[in-house]
């Protein structure tokens, strides 16, 4: 029984050491790109002051090589803000298939008012949302 655990225990080890190697798991990002927000869903358009709403992002991915890398989000003044969505390009073999990537902004207020966020989708297209504070 001792040497059926052993011969298990190493197979075991063995599969984790190749599938850990595997090179094709890992690609090099190549760039970084904007890419415009199709749609924004906001669950609250009313909320208290220090409380925290998700607001969700989609965006359409060309294929399986592109993916979600992070925002811009600027603050313009004390009720504005714009928000920019930018993508990575990697170098490894990918679907030719689009995808719709979901994303989120954690937002939570420190004053009271009514907040305007824009959200960048393409040239010279925003898709506007207010929120009011309490």
């Amino acid at each position: 029984m001792k040497k059926l655990l052993n011969i298990g225990f190493s197979v075991f080890v063995l599969s984790v050491l190749l599938v850990s190697c595997n090179d094709d798991d890992y690609h090099t990002i190549e760039s970084i790109d904007k890419i415009k927000i199709d749609s924004v869903k906001i669950v609250n358009d009313t909320m208290d002051v220090f409380a925290i709403q998700s607001i969700k992002t989609y965006s359409t991915y060309p294929s399986h090589c592109e993916g979600f890398y992070g925002y811009d989000y600027i603050y313009n003044n004390n009720l504005e803000r714009t928000v920019t969505s930018y993508k990575y390009i990697t170098n490894g073999p990918c679907t030719q298939s689009s995808y719709v990537g979901a994303n989120q902004i954690n937002f939570s207020p420190q004053r009271k008012g009514t907040y305007t966020f824009k959200f960048w989708n393409g040239g010279n297209n925003w898709i506007t949302k207010t929120i009011v504070v309490e």
